[in-house]
């Protein structure tokens, strides 16, 4: 039964949300792992197999970081050989992230971590969708009320 505390632990939703979002990222490790990637050079990947060629600014937009916070996985990524740093034709300032060679073939591999993750949920794929719908919504929510 939950407390009527309001102040209770139990009661927090961001709470909620951190320890879901911790328990997912720690899902992901052992199945990141055989691809040699962590989760936030997971995310960057996505976004390049997503559309390949980004520029640094872009990429950290869409994970609501900056590029100077990127700099670290960028690097790694690249020492890995599965992304180059591109200077952008139209700005010699700006940097443009590209998949390699085996940077593109690791999206095949990559495919297999949705599955699991999906079973994990044990949720049929409407709820998730629905689900991931409101997150996304209360997060844009609160970036509206943060600015």
């Amino acid at each position: 039964m939950p407390s009527k505390d309001p102040l209770a632990l139990d009661n927090q939703l961001c709470f909620a949300l951190y320890s879901a979002s911790l328990t997912m990222t720690q899902l992901y490790k052992p199945l990141l792992e055989p691809l040699g990637l962590t989760y936030p050079q997971y995310l960057v990947m996505l976004i390049l197999w997503q559309e390949d060629k980004l520029n640094l600014k872009d990429i950290g937009a869409q994970l609501g970081q900056k590029s100077g916070a990127l700099t670290p996985v960028i690097k790694r990524l690249e020492q890995e050989g599965l992304v180059q740093r591109l200077k952008d034709p139209l700005d010699e300032r700006a940097l443009r992230i590209g998949l390699t060679e085996a940077g593109s073939a690791l999206r095949t591999q990559a495919l297999y971590i949705n599955q699991c993750l999906f079973q994990a949920c044990a949720m049929d794929q409407s709820e998730l969708i629905e689900l991931k719908d409101k997150i996304i919504s209360l997060r844009d929510n609160l970036q509206q009320h943060s600015k």
